[in-house]
C-alpha cells in the first residue's frame, strides 16, 4: 500500500522501516522540511517528504508525534482526503511528563478521542500500546504461541480491516476492542499498556476490566500519573516494572 507517516519519532522511524520491508511505498514528514529527514529516509527506506505531500494519494496516514502537537498539525490537512483513507494515531496522553494539560482532553479523558475530534477525521488507535522496541524486535509468524497481540479501536470497521491486516503483517496478533470511545482500555495505565503479551492474555485482561469508563478511569488515570513519576525518576524502573507486570 501507500503509506504516509506524520512524525519521525522512535514509533514513526520504526514502522516506516517495518512496513518498508514489507513491501509498502512509506513516505515521512514532520514539522520542518524534508531535508531534515534525510537521515531517516536513508536508515529506514521510506521517502521525506513535506506534509501536504504525505497524505496525497495514500491508503493510510499514520499519525506518530506528542498528543499536544496535534493542534498543530494543519486544520485542513484532511480535508480532500483520498478514497477511504485509513488515519492510524499511535500518540498518547502524558500531561505531565511531555504534553501539559490540555483541557478539553480532559472533559472526557479517553485521547484518541479528543484527537479525532481535533483531526475531524475517523481515526483507528493503534501502535500506542506497544513499545516502538517491541515493533522493531518481537514480530512473530502467525500461529507462533509468543506471538505479542496489540489492541485497535475504531468507529469505522473497514479501517480496523485494513490495520489489522497490517497489524499482522508486522508480526502480531490485531484485537478489536471495539469503537473509539472504548480506546481508553489501551491508553496509559491500563493493565494491557505496553505489555509484551499474547492474544490469550490480553483478552483475560480485558475481560476482567469493567466495560464503563466512568468506573474504570480514576483507576487507569491514577495508575498512568504513577507511571509518569516513575517515568521521570528512572525511565529503565519503568521498563522493568512492564516487564514485572506480564
Amino acid at each position: 500500500m501507500n503509506i504516509g507517516i506524520i512524525g519521525a519519532g522512535e514509533m514513526g522511524r520504526c514502522l516506516a522501516s517495518g512496513l518498508v520491508k514489507l513491501g509498502h511505498k512509506v513516505s515521512i514528514a514532520n514539522s520542518r522540511e524534508p531535508a531534515s529527514l534525510a537521515d531517516v529516509a536513508l536508515s529506514t527506506g521510506a521517502t521525506a517528504v513535506s506534509l501536504n505531500e504525505v497524505i496525497k494519494d495514500k491508503q493510510v496516514v499514520i499519525i506518530s508525534i506528542p498528543l499536544k502537537s496535534v493542534p498543530d498539525l494543519p486544520k485542513n490537512l484532511f480535508k480532500n482526503m483520498f478514497g477511504d483513507l485509513v488515519v492510524i494515531d499511535t500518540a498518547n496522553y502524558y500531561p505531565s511528563l511531555r504534553d501539559g494539560i490540555l483541557p478539553e482532553l480532559e472533559e472526557t479523558g479517553i485521547d484518541s478521542l479528543w484527537v479525532q475530534q481535533q483531526l475531524n477525521v475517523p481515526i483507528v488507535k493503534t501502535f500506542n500500546s506497544i513499545l516502538a522496541t517491541s515493533i522493531q524486535n518481537l514480530g512473530r509468524p502467525k500461529g507462533d504461541a509468543d506471538r505479542i497481540a496489540i489492541a485497535i479501536s475504531s468507529d469505522d470497521a473497514n479501517a480496523k480491516r485494513i490495520t489489522s491486516k497490517l497489524v499482522d503483517e508486522l508480526g502480531f496478533d490485531p484485537v478489536d476492542l471495539g469503537n473509539i470511545a472504548q480506546s481508553w482500555k489501551q491508553q496509559p495505565g491500563s493493565p494491557i499498556y505496553c505489555r509484551d503479551i499474547t492474544l490469550k492474555e490480553l483478552y483475560k485482561r480485558i475481560e476482567n476490566m469493567s466495560n464503563d469508563w466512568s468506573e474504570m478511569r480514576e483507576v487507569i488515570l491514577t495508575k498512568r500519573k504513577a507511571n509518569e513519576v516513575l517515568m521521570k525518576a528512572d525511565y529503565p524502573a519503568y521498563l522493568q516494572s512492564l516487564k514485572d507486570n506480564l
